[in-house]
């Protein structure tokens, strides 16, 4: 007779403690979106960084990617451009259709970004063992592939 190991299918234990681990990971991402672009919404930053990995991308595929209507992408659109972190340039092949890009600015409020995160994340993974840092890389990097195999988990991703 086999042995029996628990239910099949997701520990609801260890799901509940990666739930509370990532909440202190996005509160450390959050705190460095709050030091190096405290004047962007988390909706500007999706934006950008959908812009930036998709530069010439038009306003509908924008709002799409943003799961947003397309008014409400236009007026996300409008405060990025007033902002300066944005330009909107007239489609190659379609004149009509508008191609956005990042400025810039953009670009280096962007580098900022990143550079603050990574070093509250060194911070905090300084605080832990090299045992402890070397199972969190490893866990996380195999989530990440998991998670873009994932139906739905993969259209999320913006950051």
């Amino acid at each position: 007779m086999g042995e029996h190991h628990g239910p099949v299918g997701p520990d609801p234990i260890r799901a509940a403690a990666l739930d509370d681990a990532a909440q202190a990971l996005l509160a450390t991402w959050e705190a460095a979106r709050e030091q190096s672009t405290p004047r962007l919404s988390a909706a500007q930053l999706s934006a950008l960084i959908v812009v930036e990995k998709d530069e010439g991308i038009n306003l509908r595929t924008l709002a799409g990617r943003l799961r947003m209507i397309l008014s409400s992408a236009s007026r996300l659109c409008d405060r990025l451009v007033a902002a300066g972190l944005v330009e909107r340039v007239p489609g190659r092949a379609d004149r009509r259709e508008i191609a956005l890009y990042l400025t810039p600015y953009s670009r280096q409020l962007l580098d900022e970004l990143r550079a603050a995160r990574l070093a509250m994340l060194g911070t905090v993974l300084d605080r832990m063992s090299p045992a402890g840092r070397a199972a969190l890389v490893r866990g996380l990097t195999e989530f990440a592939v998991a998670a873009a195999e994932s139906p739905g988990v993969a259209s999320q991703r913006t950051a």
